[in-house]
């Protein structure tokens, strides 16, 4: 790999930005196309799906056969609020490949006894979030069940383009919350990305299932997300 190629994915990794190396089997040049990056002709969807994916593999177009190599930066789950559902969300994403970070300002709730071995934060989500701020391989999940708490998250999350945003409560709780948030100056097509009740309706009942429903919408979001504005149509 050329050094140049390679400072230009290092620069994508520290950035958690997807990349994709392209390299020509017949003896070409490798080339590296970042998520973002304008891209046409009959390659363009073999990369999005590489990019959706982060699976590496042959491609042939044209009879001309290319090696693409994925960089997906890991993803990670921000979760506010430290209650049970986030007690069974946490150990399940664990075990699908997701970092977890829980934040939650009440320090009745965010305790290590019942977070052990956690990224467990007790501030306010603005605070948290301007330490470590969200980005489009992060999914928010926001579950207090209180405005004051669930807001400031869901804004930052929207603000970041996450892959996901998912927020706790029935379609009038959410109506309230697209009413505050409207307020703010998002619109609905900012507003309708939220999955609220959060979770695919499977008919989630307790605290666990609510949590395998979520994390489940987490992964169809993550696999099936709108890549930045940059392929062009197949050729």
């Amino acid at each position: 790999m050329e050094i140049s190629l390679l400072k230009a994915l290092n620069a994508a990794r520290q950035a958690r930005r997807a990349a994709v190396v392209l390299t020509d089997l017949g003896g070409g040049l490798s080339r590296l196309v970042v998520e973002g990056d304008p891209v046409e002709g009959p390659l363009s969807e073999e990369i999005a799906q590489r990019l959706r994916s982060g699976k590496s593999g042959i491609g042939t177009v044209d009879d001309r056969s290319w090696f693409l190599n994925a960089h997906l930066p890991p993803p990670r789950i921000v979760v506010i609020g430290a209650v049970h559902i986030s007690q069974s969300l946490v150990p399940m994403a664990a075990l699908a490949g997701y970092s977890v970070q829980v934040i939650d300002p009440r320090t009745a709730f965010a305790t290590p006894e019942r977070f052990a071995n956690v990224d467990l934060v007790a501030e306010w989500p603005q605070d948290a979030l301007a330490e470590q701020p969200l980005d489009r391989f992060t999914a928010l999940v926001a579950v207090t069940h209180d405005p004051k708490i669930d807001d400031p998250g869901i804004i930052a999350a929207l603000k970041a383009g996450c892959f996901y945003i998912g927020a706790l409560g029935s379609r009038k709780t959410h109506a309230k919350r697209v009413e505050r948030l409207a307020a703010e100056g998002f619109g609905p097509a900012e507003t309708d990305r939220i999955s609220a009740p959060i979770g695919l309706d499977i008919g989630a009942a307790t605290p666990a299932e609510i949590a395998v429903a979520t994390l489940a919408d987490i992964i169809q979001s993550l696999r099936r997300r709108t890549l930045a504005d940059h392929l062009g149509p197949a050729a």
